[in-house]
């Protein structure tokens, strides 16, 4: 487990000062992601979105550590390039730090324009992590559906009203579709538990291999929610199962927090103006869908996590 008097001391590799929203999930996630990476040597990869553009407005940045803007689609194509060159000067004698490489990429730019660059890098077994704050949706571009929106939520390319209700399909489980690349290490975590994010992170820069975290990332702007509701939206999420906190190392799996009692969706829901034409009688039935998805999921994922406990891999 990360140990807080330690990373108390930590320096910081990304400044305050930036321009993201006051109660930005992102911005939480990144410092507690840099925070993580403190005891070695760290380049950094972003793909446009809200990060970036909020932290590298030109001449400023917000970035102690050597940063690549990379384009919405390619983040992981191109510190596929930066770690090779890398292990290149490094068997050539040329340099001799240890490195390590992050590449931040949103829900948009990583479930859906970047995901041939992420799952061949996946694929070829880079060293590194790339680590998806997912908001839900293209923030940064005016609030439109990715394939990680849930089913319901309001958006302005699928918006609530009249005709449909939100965004008609379920989202995409992109946790599960980059462990079948049989990486040696994913997880999901999420904002408002900075000990199981940072403890993820340093255990994912310490893998021999390609790694990846899918992080719940509240977004107050397109999510319609006091800023100060961050962080309990985002423990919400884990204490209801609609997003778990859990972990495949070398393909087993295991569940990092476990609720203590498991809460209805709908409490997750009704913390948000993106939802609240659910609440409408008429719309029972989507709620009622939602909830029956979850827990489908939530059993299948106590399945596998039961497997993990014998020493089996799911």
């Amino acid at each position: 487990m990360a140990n807080l008097k330690e990373l108390s001391k930590a320096p910081q590799k990304v400044t305050g000062g930036h321009r993201l929203c006051a109660g930005c999930g992102a911005g939480i996630m990144v410092r507690q992601a840099m925070i993580a990476a403190s005891g070695t040597p760290v380049v950094v990869v972003g793909a446009t979105g809200c990060l970036e553009v909020s932290t590298t407005i030109f001449p400023f940045t917000a970035w102690k550590s050597p940063y690549f803007h990379s384009a919405f689609e390619n983040a992981a194509a191109t510190l596929s390039g930066i770690e090779s060159a890398y292990r290149s000067l490094k068997k050539q004698g040329k340099l001799t730090k240890d490195i390590r490489f992050i590449a931040f990429g949103g829900d948009g730019g990583t479930y859906d324009i970047g995901l041939q660059s992420l799952s061949g890098a996946m694929e070829r077994g880079h060293r590194l992590l790339y680590i998806c704050y997912n908001n839900e949706a293209y923030m940064n571009t005016g609030i439109q559906r990715s394939g990680a929106t849930p089913q319901g939520a309001d958006t302005t390319t699928a918006p609530a009203g009249k005709v449909i209700q939100g965004k008609i399909q379920s989202k995409k489980d992109l946790t599960q579709i980059i462990a079948s690349h049989n990486v040696p290490y994913v997880a999901q975590s999420y904002i408002g538990n900075w000990n199981d994010f940072i403890t993820k992170v340093q255990k994912a820069l310490n893998t021999d291999g390609s790694s990846f975290i899918n992080i719940f990332t509240p977004c107050r702007l397109g999510w319609a929610y006091k800023p100060e509701e961050t962080m309990n939206i985002g423990r919400l999420a884990v204490e209801t199962c609609l997003w778990p906190s859990y972990e495949i190392e070398n393909g087993v799996y295991k569940i990092n927090v476990m609720p203590k009692e498991k809460k209805p969706v709908l409490e997750f829901l009704k913390t948000q103006g993106r939802f609240k034409h659910l609440l409408k009688p008429e719309n029972a039935p989507i709620i009622e869908n939602i909830q029956k998805e979850v827990d489908a999921k939530w059993e299948i994922l106590q399945r596998r996590a039961e497997v993990g406990k014998t020493g089996a891999k799911a």
